[in-house]
C-alpha cells in the first residue's frame, strides 16, 4: 500500500486517521503542495486533477478522500467506520459530505490563490471569506449534532466514524487560523474526545515527518 500525502492537506489528514484507526501500514509519499510538486508530470499521471490524497493498494488506485475512506472500509472493515444500520450510515455520510463538499472546497488553496491573483482580494478579504464559510459550515454541523436523538461520545454513537474523520481536520484548520470556535460547543467537545485517541493525535500535521510551519499563510491553504 502506498499513500500520497502532505502534512497540511485536510483531505489527506482524513485518510491518515483512517489508516491508523484500522492499523494499516502504507508507504508514505510526500507531495509538497506549496512547492508545486502536484503539478509535476509524474504526479499528473497518477491523478490528472493533480490533487491529494491518492491511495495505491496493489493494482488499485483511488483518488479523493471519501472514496478512499469508503474503499478502506470495504476492503479492511475492522474496526468499522460506518454504522451497522442503513439510516446511521446515511447520516454519517451526509455529515461528512457537508464538510467535504460544502465547506472545504470554498476554503481550499486553489480558491485562495484565485481570489488573490485573479480578483485582487487582500489577505484581510480572504480571511473574511474564510471566516464566513467556517461560521456557516460549523454552525450547520453544530445544529445537526444538537438535533441527534441519541447523542453519543462522537458524531454518531460511541466510536469514531467517517463523520469524525472529516470534522477534526476542518476544525484543526480553523483553529490554526485563529477562528473563535466557542459558538460550537458540541462540535468542539467531540473534537476534544477525538484528539485523545492516538490515531487522531498521531495524524495531526505537526506530527508528520514533513512538518514545517505554515505561519503567515493566507487562510484557506490546502
Amino acid at each position: 500500500m502506498k499513500f500520497y500525502d502532505f502534512h497540511m492537506s485536510n483531505a489527506a489528514y482524513r485518510v491518515r486517521i483512517a489508516l491508523r484507526l484500522k492499523g494499516l501500514e502504507a508507504e508514505r509519499v510526500v507531495v509538497d503542495l506549496v512547492a508545486g510538486e502536484h503539478r509535476s508530470a509524474w504526479f499528473e499521471s497518477l491523478n490528472p486533477q493533480r490533487m491529494l490524497p491518492i491511495l495505491e493498494d496493489g493494482g488499485v488506485t483511488v483518488v479523493q478522500s471519501l472514496p478512499i475512506l469508503e474503499y478502506l472500509e470495504e476492503v479492511y472493515p475492522e474496526p468499522p467506520l460506518l454504522p451497522a444500520d442503513t439510516a446511521g450510515r446515511a447520516w454519517v455520510r451526509g455529515f461528512a459530505q457537508s464538510i467535504v463538499s460544502d465547506m472545504h472546497p470554498l476554503m481550499g488553496r486553489r480558491v485562495r490563490r484565485y481570489l488573490a491573483e485573479r480578483i485582487g482580494a487582500s489577505a484581510a478579504d480572504i480571511g473574511d471569506w474564510y471566516g464566513n464559510w467556517i461560521a456557516a459550515g460549523l454552525g450547520g454541523l453544530e445544529d445537526m449534532l444538537a438535533a441527534r436523538e441519541e447523542p453519543g461520545a462522537f458524531c454518531h454513537g460511541d466510536s469514531p466514524t467517517l463523520a469524525d474523520l472529516c470534522l477534526v481536520p476542518q476544525t484543526y484548520n480553523a483553529r490554526r487560523f485563529g477562528r473563535d470556535l466557542s459558538p460550537y460547543p458540541t462540535v468542539m467537545a467531540i473534537v476534544a474526545r477525538c484528539d485523545e485517541l492516538p490515531a487522531f493525535a498521531d495524524s495531526a500535521p505537526e506530527r508528520q515527518p514533513d512538518w514545517r510551519s505554515m505561519e503567515g499563510m493566507i487562510p484557506g491553504g490546502r
